[in-house]
């Protein structure tokens, strides 16, 4: 599922790694547990899980996690994620919020977009 920089160019490989982290562990984690954060420990455990059933290795996991903090759908305070507001009211409905749904509901009210 996750492909290395060989098959796919350097973004695309980036971006595949957020969208099954985001799809596959953090999404269905939050619908799970019906909070907007989760601890560490309990993403560690979602991962382990997700890894072992779909042969993919933390490493690759660890990176997309990181780049989801980096685009800032996720926040990290102590050992704490939590997702951003603007995508707490999917949480709340239980809705599918896929990868391409949180990065547009960020990008739309983004302080730097322009409208010109």
């Amino acid at each position: 599922m996750l492909l290395m920089l060989s098959e796919k160019g350097k973004y695309a490989a980036a971006t595949q790694n957020r969208r099954v982290v985001w799809e596959k562990i953090v999404w269905p984690l939050i619908l799970e547990i019906d909070d907007v954060a989760f601890s560490v420990k309990q993403y560690q455990t979602k991962r382990d899980q997700i890894c072992q059933k779909n042969n993919l290795k933390i490493s690759d996991i660890s990176r997309g996690l990181a780049s989801l903090l980096q685009k800032g759908i996720l926040l990290k305070e102590d050992k704490t994620y939590s997702i951003h507001y603007r995508l707490i009211a999917y949480m709340r409905m239980k809705a599918n919020c896929d990868y391409a749904t949180a990065i547009n509901e960020l990008e739309l009210f983004s302080p730097t977009r322009s409208f010109s």
